[in-house]
């Protein structure tokens, strides 16, 4: 018999600002994945899109207001635990002081530094590609 592993469709925002900084979240430590940095987030719900899940999930995690979005990367990844979707959309078009509503770290991190913070495994990809797409 096997053991089912729990999905998870999440809608994320790499956030970046006009000075080329990107917003980071630190997940709660008793969190899946706890302690580490992400790209803000969260679950889609069944009766919503990617888009609507994004502007949702970014205004309560961390007061921004997406006015516009753009698809950035999709990928699949497999803790022993789950199975994760990310839906990565790109936010330049924002407006709202980011602030870590449910009492998470929050920063701006300039490109340059994205590299030295730790993030879950399924980041990564995303990571990769910010750092080729704006040639760091």
């Amino acid at each position: 018999m096997t053991k089912l592993t729990k999905r998870v469709h999440v809608a994320v925002g790499v956030i970046l600002n006009n000075n080329k900084q990107i917003l980071l979240a630190k997940r709660h430590g008793h969190l899946h994945q706890g302690g580490k940095w992400e790209f803000p987030g969260g679950k889609v719900e069944s009766d919503e899109t990617v888009t609507q899940a994004l502007i949702r999930e970014l205004k309560e995690e961390v007061n921004i207001t997406v006015n516009s979005s753009a698809p950035f990367m999709d990928i699949s990844h497999n803790y022993p635990d789950k199975h994760v979707r990310l839906d990565i959309h790109l936010v330049t078009d924002f407006s709202g002081e980011a602030k870590g509503m449910e009492q998470q770290q929050i920063e701006w991190v300039s490109l340059q530094q994205l590299a030295d913070y730790d993030f879950p495994e399924a980041n990564k990809p995303i990571l990769n590609r910010i750092l080729a797409e704006f040639e760091i």
